[in-house]
């Protein structure tokens, strides 16, 4: 009787720790958008440059090109925070003509893991919708929860956004 227990207890162990495995395998997304009344071309403008994002982003300081070239795909970016640390993103896909980039973390500070982005530009009636689209894990012994790690994201994606949002409608 005493090994039927052990061994319940180990094979509900197992599968208890294969939905949790699950689970962080599944991921995290961060999804964030807003509109603009500005033609998307203007706002494309704003936010196409992987060697820009401190131009348009208030947390960044600093965004340049450490190898390949702007809407090249494998271009790698370093990006300086304002408060110091700095990361490597490399880019995985660029189509103007859609007005889409997607890239992944490389290296970084943050408390994410398996980190790949989006950013679209899309018309909306006489103005655009910029969308930012993400999925990452929280990373491993950053001592986050998930909650934190999408609560990051999720605001650096908002503060992004609604700076494109004033400078693209001149507010």
């Amino acid at each position: 009787m005493k090994q039927f227990f052990a061994t319940a207890f180990i094979a509900l162990a197992l599968v208890g720790c294969g939905s949790m495995e699950h689970k962080a395998m599944s991921g995290l997304t961060s999804n964030k958008s807003v509109e603009i009344n500005a033609a998307p071309a203007k706002v494309w403008d704003i936010v196409k440059g992987f060697d820009g994002l401190n131009k348009w982003h208030p947390a960044f300081s600093g965004d340049v090109l450490k190898s390949g070239a702007n809407g090249k795909v494998g271009a790698v970016r370093a990006l300086t925070l304002k408060d110091g640390p700095t990361f490597t993103e490399e880019l995985t896909a660029y189509d103007d003509a859609k007005m889409m980039y997607s890239y992944k973390i490389i290296e970084s500070p943050l408390p994410v893991d398996k980190y790949a982005s989006t950013m679209t530009v899309t018309p909306k009636g006489n103005g655009s919708v910029l969308t930012w689209v993400g999925n990452y894990i929280t990373k491993a012994g950053s001592g986050k929860t998930d909650a934190d790690s999408q609560g990051l994201i999720d605001g650096a994606y908002q503060a992004g956004l609604d700076n494109v949002k004033k400078m693209a409608d001149g507010k």
